[in-house]
């Protein structure tokens, strides 16, 4: 169905006569009608930092390959607090239904099955279901010294 503005009604109700008190009741309804409605004031979003959980059940970091999840908790939160939210989301989910069937007995549990609705209300986010690999750094970049001009093919 076609869309039509109300100033565009208007006008096509005063070239037709109708009479003033009705076409102003007209238009105020059709303004109302036409108007968002306001819902309750939401709240601020939360401003968030994304953080990384390492697994490391042997604790043999800072060597060896390990996997891990990637997550978001409030800017203003500790990010030590994040394996605390998610197994406050964990104890929830057990308490369902579904949570009954499968319950989540490590974090790899949680974090693939949990679902993000009880993550939300503990205010983790999780970014990644599936662990991902992480690699360790020694953050340097080696400054090895080459001659530019050879590399293009030119001999000095």
């Amino acid at each position: 169905m076609p869309k039509i503005e109300v100033n565009q009604v208007a006008e096509i109700l005063k070239r037709n006569d109708v009479d003033p008190a009705l076409l102003r009741q007209i238009v105020e309804e059709m303004n109302q009608a036409v108007e968002p409605e306001v819902d309750e004031e939401k709240p601020p979003a939360v401003k968030k930092q994304f953080s990384i959980l390492i697994s490391d059940p042997d604790g043999k970091l800072p060597a060896g390959e390990f996997t891990g999840w990637v997550l978001q908790i409030p800017e203003d939160a500790s990010v030590t607090s994040a394996p605390e939210r998610i197994h406050k989301a964990a104890y929830e989910f057990n308490t369902t239904k579904k949570g009954r069937l499968m319950p989540a007995k490590t974090m790899a549990d949680a974090i693939e099955n949990v679902t993000a609705k009880h993550f939300k209300e503990q205010q983790v986010w999780i970014k990644t279901k599936a662990p991902v690999f992480m690699m360790t750094t020694n953050n340097e970049i080696p400054s090895e010294k080459t001659d530019r001009s050879t590399r293009r093919g030119r001999v000095e």
